[in-house]
């Protein structure tokens, strides 16, 4: 017969707003154990899996009928400091019956304070010829943690109140998922699975339960204002949907989300196992994103699942269409749903989709090896050069006018990239070649086409690197000491190493641009030798600058940056991941509005 042998949650700390859902071990009846659900639509010979998610909290009932609960409160009794358990009332025709009764509690209440009567009208208000009073349907949070439904139907029936050992528990939930909400505050959670005779509806057998620790709210980070790199202060132009806006201008966001797979507490044990957690990660991860509202979002470390199964609908609820790009596995040979890449969305009513490339490090490697390196050291270059990474590129079309850069019947394209360059940092030719190859590839498209463009994402780069060099100066020093770990070869001669493209940092616009409190605030966050923020990425390990937007200069211009953060806005432990910032980089947002572009 179907049996529970253990129930689990991924963190028994349960969040406001952010979804639990238990692990649940079973065996079969074959014997062979599973953690797939059985629902009472697809029984196991005739047994299935029935959930109840039960709460502590108290529910108020109604001082003339005990055995019902509370759905509305009298706000009289409550700004007179009556006993609060003579305030609750079952339905509106209990308030009124008992009325004649109830008001002799407000005229003692009444005649204590002021024995002229005028202030019971001030607390009480004026009642009408039915005799009702003052009533409050939805229970102030000081009388109840539970807000009471209104009209006569009580929140939790009575039929589902159990007392156990002294304490009562009120069912809040009967789904394998449950998202606690405010009411849920201070209290303690109880799952319980159990077998249910498909036939019969009963329970066989025990059911597992399991507590949680008491429900808290979700922490808020301090939030983050878009600066106008002109030297006015600014939180940004909202429209009707609560969006950036300003006349010709778009905004791009890019952010190393922290992949799942490497949010462990053995690489950030100074970071709580809740806030680690990806139920919770996902909650946090999508409401900072959501809350930038920008028109395009470069996110880097998606898992493939999570892009499929959660950011790619929860955006799309937003307006956002989505494309991505998932590393290749050729090195990783683990889950192949757990492989990250990038993911780059456009809201649909700004941006429409005209072409996507895919750049695969992986390949171009192959094809270099074919062309430059001898056949007795193709395996040891491919070892060297084969590590999964890749850029997505994305040509879009604006729906709107770019103000005074459009030409009557010329189409208004775009071009973003998006990129995730290799890690370790013994590979710094590694680095260097994979982000050399994507500007050649881009330089190509600009070649074909007049276009805007944007490189994002995180380089795995330090401002001052030859890869940093390279795209913020289009060219490398020939004495730079990256340049000294070549062991293939590819990086020779150095005068190869160039773009064309004039691109440009968008934070460097900071140090670049006017005058003003915010202004002078920003760069004093920013590293004065480069002109690039502090950090973007700050864990107690590594604290510096990897992430970045570069645009082209002679096409886009920046409006205004999203703030950075400084090491007291991550608290005490100045490091990330953290409750508040559930990544281990920071994001970065700009705006931009084009350039007058004339005809050629």
């Amino acid at each position: 017969m179907l049996s529970v042998l253990r129930v689990h949650l991924p963190s028994d700390i349960p969040i406001v707003g952010c979804e639990l859902t238990p692990y649940v071990l079973l065996r079969r009846p074959d014997k062979n154990l599973t953690t797939e659900d059985v629902p009472e639509s697809a029984p196991i010979e005739g047994h299935f899996l029935r959930y109840r998610i039960q709460s502590d909290r108290k529910v108020a009932v109604c001082s003339v009928h005990p055995s019902e609960h509370a759905t509305l409160q009298c706000l009289g009794c409550v700004k007179a400091k009556i006993p609060v358990a003579k305030s609750y009332h079952c339905s509106p025709k209990c308030f009124s019956d008992a009325w004649q009764h109830h008001r002799v509690l407000h005229d003692r209440a009444a005649s204590a304070v002021n024995e002229n009567g005028n202030e019971e009208e001030e607390l009480f208000g004026r009642f009408n010829s039915t005799g009702s009073g003052s009533i409050n349907t939805s229970l102030a949070p000081s009388a109840s943690s539970a807000s009471l439904a209104n009209g006569s139907a009580p929140l939790y029936p009575a039929a589902v109140t159990q007392r156990s050992g002294g304490e009562t528990w009120f069912e809040v939930g009967r789904s394998k998922t449950y998202t606690p909400t405010a009411d849920d505050i201070g209290h303690v959670l109880k799952f319980e699975c159990v077998v249910v005779d498909a036939e019969t509806k009963l329970t066989v057998g025990h059911g597992s339960n399991i507590l949680t620790s008491r429900v808290i709210p979700a922490p808020s980070p301090t939030p983050r204002h878009l600066i106008s790199v002109s030297g006015v202060d600014m939180v940004g132009h909202l429209d009707s949907d609560g969006r950036i806006s300003s006349a010709g201008t778009f905004t791009v966001l890019s952010y190393n989300i922290l992949s799942d797979v490497f949010a462990t507490s053995e690489i950030y044990s100074y970071c709580p196992s809740w806030a680690l957690s990806w139920p919770y990660r996902k909650q946090n991860l999508l409401r900072e994103i959501v809350g930038y509202r920008a028109d395009i979002v470069c996110l880097q470390e998606i898992q493939s699942d999570h892009f499929e199964e959660f950011f790619a609908p929860e955006l799309d609820k937003h307006g956002y269409q989505a494309l991505y790009k998932r590393k290749t596995n050729e090195v990783y040979t683990g889950n192949i749903h757990t492989i990250d890449g990038c993911a780059t969305f456009f809201r649909r009513d700004r941006f429409s989709h005209v072409k996507k490339y895919e750049v695969e490090f992986n390949k171009a490697a192959q094809s270099l090896t074919d062309a430059v390196v001898p056949s007795a050291q193709k395996k040891t270059a491919l070892n060297r050069l084969v590590k999964d990474n890749v850029a997505l590129i994305a040509v879009l079309e604006a729906k709107f006018s770019y103000q005074g850069a459009d030409i009557p019947g010329k189409r208004q394209l775009l071009c973003v990239a998006n990129t995730h360059i290799n890690v370790h940092q013994e590979l710094k030719d590694v680095k260097l070649w994979q982000v050399h190859t994507l500007l050649k590839g881009l330089e190509k498209i600009a070649a074909s086409a007049d276009i805007p463009m944007l490189v994002c994402g995180d380089f795995n780069s330090v401002p001052g690197s030859a890869p940093h060099a390279l795209l913020a100066m289009g060219k490398v020093d020939p004495m730079h000491p990256d340049l000294a770990i070549d062991p293939l070869g590819i990086l020779r001669p150095a005068s190869k190493l160039t773009h064309q493209l004039p691109l440009v940092s968008a934070y460097s616009s900071f140090a670049r641009m006017g005058v003003g409190i915010g202004l002078e605030q920003q760069r004093r966050r920013l590293d004065p030798s480069t002109n690039e923020p502090l950090f973007t990425h700050c864990t107690r390990d590594f604290i510096g600058t990897l992430d970045y937007i570069f645009y082209t200069a002679d096409s886009l211009t920046v409006e205004s940056l999203l703030e950075l953060l400084d090491e007291d806005s991550l608290r005490k432990d100045t490091a990330l991941p953290s409750p508040e910032w559930s990544s281990d980089h920071i994001a970065l947002l700009a705006e931009f509005r084009c350039k007058p572009r004339t005809r050629r």
